[in-house]
């Protein structure tokens, strides 16, 4: 495979002690990386370019590729490893498994914050314990090692480092996304979800059913099935995506309930 660069910094603007602490991290994860620029941009956030250093480059794109990237390498991974799991119940793993309460998690594991550049005023702000900056150098790094070493390796490193993870989902009852959401609600001491039907069509023996989720005054949806089972369960997925995405303590909750927690250890044991 052809490596792929970036623009400045060159491998040569890169100064020794950084380059020390690169080849550290590299152990430490046990990957190497030939072009050890991608590396040290992924782990640069935009705050340190923006502050003082306007010719680098920042870790905004490498972001964007690695969300991709984790993407396709998760959904590939749940598709061969789980042959018996449906469709939905392959989306609600990955969904908790891309989210940024998982990146953030990994991240800490690999201890990536040790090795952000960051701006002063992030610094202070304690950047350098976000989640949200974690999860974006996490997603970083493995757009970076996509470029440097290809599809397959990129698997194999989401494969190692989601393992627990994985494991862990695989381990609980299988809960469907109306499931999910009654007992959030429940947690939240919230009303129990209500579904409505917002039309039907068809002839009898060819329905269609359109169906929406109504949770605390907010409605996913209408989503369509051939059945009101397969609408409803539509909509309660859609709401199980919208809520989880929100993250912090709604996406908390919804990773205890459906058996994983930040750690990747089941909830349910």
């Amino acid at each position: 495979m052809k490596h792929s660069s970036l623009s400045q910094p060159s491998g040569s603007d890169i100064t020794a002690s950084r380059r020390t602490s690169l080849q550290q991290f590299q152990q430490l994860v046990v990957i190497s990386f030939h072009n050890i620029v991608l590396l040290d941009i992924a782990f640069t956030h935009s705050s340190y370019v923006n502050e003082a250093h306007p010719t680098r480059n920042d870790n905004e794109r490498l972001e964007f590729l690695g969300d991709s990237v984790l993407g396709v390498c998760i959904s590939h991974i749940l598709y061969e490893k789980f042959p018996d799991k449906r469709e939905g119940e392959l989306a609600r793993m990955k969904s908790v498994l891309v989210s940024e309460s998982s990146l953030s998690a990994v991240a800490s594991t690999l201890s990536l914050a040790d090795y952000l550049l960051l701006g002063k005023g992030e610094e202070n702000s304690g950047g350098r314990q976000k989640p949200a900056i974690l999860a974006d150098a996490a997603e970083a790094l493995l757009g970076a090692y996509y470029l440097d070493k290809g599809l397959e390796a990129a698997k194999a490193l989401v494969l190692r480092l989601f393992a627990d993870k994985i494991e862990a989902l695989a381990s609980t009852s299988g809960k469907d996304f109306k499931s999910i959401i009654q007992e959030y609600a429940q947690k939240r001491g919230i009303e129990l979800p209500n579904y409505k039907i917002i039309k039907i069509e068809g002839l009898e023996h060819a329905r269609h059913f359109h169906i929406s989720c109504v949770l605390d005054g907010e409605t996913f949806g209408p989503l369509e099935g051939h059945t009101k089972k397969e609408a409803e369960q539509r909509a309660a997925r859609q709401a199980f995506e919208a809520l989880h995405a929100r993250e912090g303590e709604t996406a908390r909750i919804l990773d205890a309930i459906i058996g994983t927690n930040s750690t990747g250890a089941s909830a349910l044991d």
